[in-house]
């Protein structure tokens, strides 16, 4: 692989967060045929960094990020969280209370239509009994989100990248362990794609916040701490991004690894 470096401790960052060995997924399809999304994925994904899953679409990018965040089980191998939370064996219970520390964006927001921007922040609390007011805290991360005032927008009346803000906010409500974004920019234009990124970046900086995106676009991945690459279900590659570089220095840097 050509980038050693990054598949231990990427630039030197901080202990893994994320550690996955020897990953496989297989999938039964229609007429008895398997295809394999994942096949023998090892990474470490280092803690306090944003971190890049790139590859062509059905390469198995939202796939890992499915079997980090516990909403899928491989056949094989084994994920750890944090050090001591081994995934990949959790009873069911345990999965759903390791998914309430887990924030989750998606590319299409998902939000309730029939209620509220902040109604939506603080929805996954609802049927819990939470340490702090849900409100308020809700009202906390609009602010953070640059949405302050747009607390009783209902999802119709906000714009494609105000609804992802939401949905990050969303996401943060627990002060997660680990941010999963699966194409969070997929349906946005490139401006709003760049805020958005600017958002995420802002979270790791001011929070600490490890975050993990899927996406296709090498411009997103260039914004990132690590990318990895992922082709047919496997990792080709893991590239530490430097810091020092513009975006168009690591994307013709990148541009040079021919796994």
């Amino acid at each position: 692989m050509p980038s050693s470096r990054g598949l231990e401790n990427p630039g030197g960052a901080a202990p893994p967060l994320v550690e996955v060995a020897g990953v496989s997924k297989r999938y039964e399809i229609p007429g008895g045929g398997v295809v394999t999304a994942l096949q023998d994925v090892s990474l470490k994904i280092p803690g306090g960094a944003v971190t890049a899953i790139t590859g062509p679409s059905g390469s198995g990018k939202s796939t890992l990020l499915h079997v980090i965040g516990a909403m899928d089980t491989p056949d094989e191998g084994s994920v750890v969280v944090a050090g001591d939370i081994a995934v990949t064996s959790l009873s069911a219970k345990e999965k759903t209370d390791y998914r309430r520390r887990i924030g989750f964006v998606f590319q299409r927001f998902h939000l309730l239509a029939a209620l509220s921007a902040a109604d939506n922040i603080a929805a996954p609390l609802f049927p819990y009994k939470a340490a702090f007011d849900p409100g308020e805290r809700a009202h906390e991360l609009l602010a953070a989100v640059g949405l302050a005032g747009r607390a009783e927008s209902l999802p119709s009346r906000l714009s494609g990248g105000e609804q992802q803000r939401v949905a990050i906010a969303r996401a943060m409500i627990n002060d997660p362990l680990l941010l999963l974004a699966d194409e969070p920019t997929g349906n946005l234009d490139s401006r709003t794609s760049d805020e958005i990124m600017d958002l995420l970046l802002r979270l790791r900086d001011e929070h600490g916040t490890t975050i993990l995106i899927a996406t296709h676009d090498p411009l997103i991945a260039s914004r990132c701490d690590t990318i990895v690459r992922i082709r047919d279900g496997r990792v080709v590659d893991q590239i530490a991004v430097e810091r020092t570089e513009s975006a168009e220095e690591t994307l013709e840097r990148i541009s040079r690894y021919r796994p």
